[in-house]
C-alpha cells in the first residue's frame, strides 16, 4: 500500500505570491504531460471561492469550475476528508505550503489519484488571504477493488 501524504509547513513569505512568479528554469512541461495532466487553482479565502480550470473541474466531477471546499472534497476519499480539510484550515490561518494527496471516485467505481501543492497567504490588515496551486493527476486509474484503491 502507498504511502498517503499530508503535509503543511508554515511560511514567511515577506511579500505576496504572484501566480506565475516562481521560475521554473530546469522545468519540462512535456516530460510531467507524458506522465500527468496537471493545472493550477487558486482560492480567495475572503470569499471561501475555489476557482479551477477545465480538467480539474472535470475530474474531482464538478460541474462549475468555482466551488468551496465542501464541494471540492466531496468526491474525495472520505477517509481522507477530514485530514484535508484540517490542512485548508491550517493553511487559512497562516502563510503556508502544503501537499496531499487522495483519490477520487470516478465512474464506474474507478477511482483517480490526485496530488494537491499550494501555498497560502493569510488575510492580514494589508489584503485579503488567498491560496494558489496546482493538481497532478497521474494518466492512470485504480481498478475498483485495487490494493491501492482499496483502505485498512
Amino acid at each position: 500500500m502507498g504511502i498517503i501524504l499530508f503535509k503543511i509547513a508554515k511560511a514567511n513569505f515577506s511579500v505576496p505570491f504572484a501566480a506565475g512568479s516562481l521560475g521554473f528554469e530546469g522545468h519540462n512541461p512535456d516530460l510531467l504531460a507524458q506522465f500527468c495532466v496537471s493545472e493550477g487553482w487558486t482560492g480567495d479565502l475572503s470569499s471561501g471561492i475555489i476557482k479551477l480550470g477545465q480538467w480539474s473541474t472535470m475530474l474531482h466531477g464538478l460541474s462549475s469550475s468555482e466551488c468551496g471546499l465542501l464541494s471540492l472534497m466531496h468526491c474525495y476519499d472520505p477517509h481522507d476528508r477530514a485530514r484535508i480539510l484540517d490542512l485548508f484550515e491550517q493553511a487559512a490561518t497562516a502563510n503556508s505550503s502544503f501537499c496531499y494527496s487522495t483519490t477520487t471516485l470516478g465512474t464506474g467505481g474507478h477511482r483517480q489519484p490526485v496530488f494537491c501543492v499550494g501555498e497560502s497567504v493569510a488575510a492580514d490588515k494589508q489584503r485579503a488571504g488567498s491560496m494558489v496551486g496546482v493538481f497532478l493527476f497521474p494518466r492512470f486509474k485504480l481498478e475498483p477493488g485495487s490494493q491501492l484503491a482499496a483502505r485498512q
